[in-house]
């Protein structure tokens, strides 16, 4: 099918990079998870899970895009249907880290966990509506919404990693 070519190494690396951040996202918290004091589930999965969400999302839609589809319109429906499942997920985030008593989100945490992942999955949700008149931008946009998630969850293992050893660590030894 015309169009899948072109992106066939970008989704190998975007892909591969997704499924090694994932097992590194498993390694640190398995360390992390020898500091019995500084366990706190409600906060984990309001913000360490959505980490592996999202890799597993850009890891899936690399999957998903190296297909041997015979139409656009079926990749189509199967990433508007990640980006459905995303907006619905996002919305699980929210009352997880509304309801989570551990940490008190900031601006960086909102926008990171849920303004940019909530764009990423709405832009997986709208693109299918386009890919017949506009394929181009279609797989543009789904492109872009993997990438955005992929940065994301770089960004938010990070920061989640700073936050344990840089206030949780040494606040547990005070």
């Amino acid at each position: 099918m015309p169009g899948f070519e072109e992106w066939e190494s970008f989704y190998v690396i975007v892909g591969a990079a997704a499924g090694a951040l994932i097992g590194l996202q498993f390694v640190v918290m398995t360390l992390l998870a020898d500091k019995p004091r500084l366990a706190s589930p409600e906060a984990g999965a309001a913000f360490a899970t959505p980490n592996v969400v999202h890799f597993s999302a850009a890891l899936l839609l690399s999957a998903l895009m190296r297909v041997p589809w015979h139409s656009l319109e079926a990749a189509a429906m199967m990433w508007g249907l990640v980006g459905f499942a995303g907006v619905i997920y996002i919305v699980v985030v929210i009352r997880r880290m509304r309801s989570q008593t551990t940490y008190r989100p900031d601006w960086e945490d909102w926008t990171y966990h849920v303004a940019l992942p909530l764009i990423a999955y709405a832009l997986l949700l709208v693109s299918p509506f386009a890919a017949e008149s506009h394929d181009e931008e279609a797989l543009m946009a789904v492109a872009a919404a993997t990438l955005l998630q992929l940065f994301i969850g770089i960004h938010n293992s990070w920061d989640t990693i700073v936050y344990h050893v840089l206030v949780r660590m040494r606040n547990a030894g005070d």
